[in-house]
């Protein structure tokens, strides 16, 4: 599981949840495997993207301490910064561990690098 998808998922349809987001990530076994840097393509992720919850989502697996809960002013110019995030944004995958509901602490296995909500 990339964490751009950690950043979308949300435990919000299961019963008695009114928000569900962010899930917790508890990383069991994480692989690590090189992509081609686009510069491009990742300022357009970047705008997607739910930035503190992706901060922290690299935090909680051990990765991204050099960045900040606030987005730099300029990242659209600032190579290494980009090559930062692209680092975790397409290089960073989760192959097992669990994703736990902030509101019920439900757990939802992530197996073969698939969460599994159901």
């Amino acid at each position: 599981m990339k964490l751009f998808t950690h950043n979308m998922l949300s435990s919000k349809s299961l019963e008695g949840v009114k928000v569900g987001y962010p899930l917790r990530i508890v990383a069991q076994d994480i692989r690590i495997s090189r992509s081609e840097f686009n510069k491009e393509f990742v300022k357009n992720m970047i705008s997607k993207l739910n930035w503190k919850v992706f901060v922290n989502a690299a935090a909680q697996i051990g990765l991204g301490k050099d960045l900040s809960d606030k987005l730099i002013d300029d990242f659209e110019n600032n190579e290494e910064y980009l090559k930062k995030v692209h680092h975790l944004l397409l290089e960073v995958d989760i192959i097992n561990g669990e994703l736990i509901c902030p509101e019920t602490d439900r757990v939802f296995p992530i197996s073969g690098g698939v969460p599994n909500l159901l």
